[in-house]
């Protein structure tokens, strides 16, 4: 349900769009989220169609791109991806370190793009 407040901001964001560029009807949504996020694909799409009825947006397809979660080493600077639903151990895969990593991306969402009519 955690789904449904980042839905409800999403759809205002579209629809001020919408309306600031004279938009008839938005055909779909393009989502990058984090691949750390708890967001559900089915869920955002349900919210979605249930909170759009009778907007511009209403129908409109949420295609959602997943951000690969991206971690910094302090130590040596180098930059990792990891995969968060694997049960592992987090190390530097250049220097070793298991600690203390700066994380650069994995846990957003954001519009990239719509597409309207």
């Amino acid at each position: 349900m955690h789904e449904l407040p980042v839905i409800d901001s999403i759809l205002n964001i579209v629809l001020r769009h919408a309306a600031n560029h004279q938009v008839q009807r938005v055909v779909s949504i393009t989502l990058q989220v984090g691949a750390m996020s708890d967001l559900e694909d089915e869920w955002m799409q349900r919210y979605f169609d249930q909170l759009s009825q009778g907007t511009v947006a209403e129908a409109a397809v949420l295609k959602i791109n997943r951000i690969p979660v991206v971690f910094a080493c302090p130590a040596c600077g180098h930059e990792f991806e990891i995969f968060p639903h694997v049960n592992q151990a987090i190390l530097c895969p250049q220097c070793g370190r298991d600690k203390g990593f700066t994380l650069l991306s994995g846990r957003e969402y954001h519009i990239k793009e719509m597409e309207v009519i």
